[in-house]
């Protein structure tokens, strides 16, 4: 293709290894993933058998666990240097599960706030990919805005291990997983701020159950679960007690950025696909590629792409540097989300009807997009929070 919005729009080039190891990531998505998505869709024995294909391919191919650490037999890239393959790998939304990827945020986390049982016993085996994890914050009837009002408990037993109660809901991949981590209260009640903590939950455990399904605008893979007075070892705890703001901080600056890059790379399968359309297919009046509202489509699509990107590499480079990005990560989350939308949008309206059958994956982009402004926080979250932080360095002191 000439010229499809991969221009890296203000993100720093990549070097000659990193720029083949993405055109191999790219040509695996497009020659081995995607032509599986629907099975992977459909769920069931058929997808589990061809997502562990997929997975031999990967690691076949030297593309498995690629961003996860090489002592424990990941790729080892840094963070910058996945962020470009990222957005490759997140073409489709079974890519990270089938590189290995999917589990970077629970590796890093626990690697960094786990107990020595915890990171001896589970990192490997995550990088793996013998064991699937999820992760439980919000709940029922509770904005997933404020974990503030969390009301699932964790108590002390008197053999120091924990007793875990409460209901979560929109849990992704929890039907599946092996291991959750759960917010409960340690400490306090509903709405104070202090007293949340992380625990990590064997989901074997008795009392732990999967409610039910959850699907989200027709798609699967949310999940509502019940944990009814289930034991935990005093060592599955994460950090400190009362540590679980600061430690769902990090895995959320990281998550969402994670998510931003994927959108970038959903996006462009939609770009592409409208301009092949648009290309290839013509009527009376001649090719729709002539079409001056087509052409807007592909101009406004084509500048959300390229004025998108910068906003999230920068967002990279800040988490990257272990500096504050909460400004820059609320920037991209809210652009992206709106990017993918809106760019999934003109696709579908330049290829008309079959925009909206089941003969591309647009609809499944779409539906995507549409889902981005919430998941992670809301666009009115993230756009409340970016202006009061900037607004309060033109308050009076700093005027003085």
């Amino acid at each position: 293709m000439a010229d499809s919005g991969t221009a890296d729009g203000g993100a720093a080039q990549p070097d000659a290894h990193a720029d083949e190891l993405r055109v191999r990531v790219e040509r695996f998505m497009r020659t081995r993933v995607i032509p599986y998505e629907a099975v992977l869709d459909a769920g069931g024995p058929a997808a589990a058998a061809a997502l562990t294909e997929l997975r031999g391919e990967a690691r076949d191919a030297g593309l498995w666990a690629l961003p996860l650490p090489a002592e424990l037999g990941g790729g080892g890239l840094s963070f910058p240097a996945y962020a470009r393959l990222a957005e490759a790998e997140g073409a489709s939304d079974h890519g990270p599960a089938a590189l290995g990827s999917a589990p970077l945020l629970d590796v890093t986390m626990l690697a960094r706030h786990g107990s020595a049982r915890v990171r001896g016993e589970y990192l490997e085996r995550l990088v793996a990919g013998g064991l699937r994890t999820c992760y439980a914050m919000t709940e029922p009837d509770v904005p997933g805005t404020d974990p503030f009002l969390t009301g699932s408990r964790a108590e002390v037993r008197a053999d120091g291990s924990w007793c875990v109660s409460g209901r979560k809901w929109f849990t992704s991949g929890a039907a599946g997983a092996d291991l959750v981590t759960v917010m409960a209260r340690t400490g306090g009640s509903p709405g104070d701020r202090d007293g949340l903590s992380l625990l990590l939950v064997p989901t074997a455990s008795p009392g732990f159950r999967v409610v039910r399904e959850l699907p989200v605008l027709g798609a699967a893979g949310q999940y509502e679960i019940e944990l009814d007075r289930v034991r935990v070892p005093a060592d599955h705890l994460l950090g400190a007690g009362g540590d679980a703001l600061a430690i769902a901080g990090e895995r959320l600056a990281l998550g969402r950025t994670l998510r931003c890059l994927r959108w970038l790379g959903q996006a462009q399968r939609a770009f592409d696909l409208m301009c092949e359309r648009a290309a290839s297919r013509s009527g009376s009046r001649g090719p729709l590629a002539g079409h001056q509202l087509v052409q807007q489509h592909v101009f406004d699509a084509l500048l959300a792409l390229r004025t998108t990107r910068p906003l999230v590499h920068e967002a990279v480079a800040l988490i990257a540097a272990g500096r504050d990005a909460r400004t820059e990560v609320g920037l991209a989350k809210v652009a992206a989300a709106r990017m993918l939308q809106q760019v999934t949008d003109s696709a579908i309206q330049v290829h008309g009807a079959a925009g909206l059958g089941p003969d591309t994956a647009l609809p499944s982009l779409f539906r995507g997009g549409r889902a981005a402004r919430i998941l992670d926080g809301p666009d009115e979250l993230h756009i409340t929070s970016v202006a009061r932080r900037v607004l309060r360095g033109y308050g009076p002191a700093t005027r003085a």
